[in-house]
């Protein structure tokens, strides 16, 4: 088989299991509820349930991404954290601040080689880091996070 070809059906199955694999997990500033929703359309799991420093930690681990979510003593998410094969979708992950972020998205310069990325909105905050096949990330709301609790602790 000339390898022109492997290369392509190479990049076929790629991109066949990124379209397959559509996590999706609680949205920033929304009830926690939706969490238990998400289980389903991420197609994972519950692993885990934690407390923090004033928190509680949901995730959720399907085959190609474990999603973080970190919930206030309100109900409300205030962070989310990921790592993985993938990104999850950011657009279901921002909901109402996806619209803040696409337009600060491309205010942000991108510098060659670099392999992470933060991106800061007057509401929100997204930092992606990583390499093929270990992606990581976070996004909080600066506002809602409860009080005591450090941008470092959502990891």
């Amino acid at each position: 088989m000339p390898s022109h070809l492997f290369f392509i059906g190479a990049l076929v199955f790629l991109a066949a299991q990124t379209i397959a694999v559509q996590p999706a997990a609680a949205v920033l500033g929304e009830p926690a509820a939706s969490i238990a929703t998400d289980k389903n359309a991420l197609g994972g799991e519950r692993i885990a349930k934690s407390a923090g420093n004033g928190y509680e930690v949901q995730e959720i681990e399907s085959e190609a991404t474990a999603v973080r979510e970190y919930v206030s003593p309100e109900g409300i998410v205030f962070a989310l954290a990921w790592n993985g094969l993938v990104n999850p979708d950011l657009t279901h992950l921002l909901g109402s601040y996806a619209a803040e972020y696409e337009q600060a998205l491309k205010k942000t310069p991108r510098k060659p080689g670099q392999r992470s990325l933060q991106v800061t909105a007057p509401r929100v905050v997204v930092e992606k880091w990583g390499h093929m096949r270990n992606l990581q990330g976070r996004a909080y709301a600066p506002d809602l996070l409860p009080a005591g609790v450090t941008i470092d602790e959502i990891r």
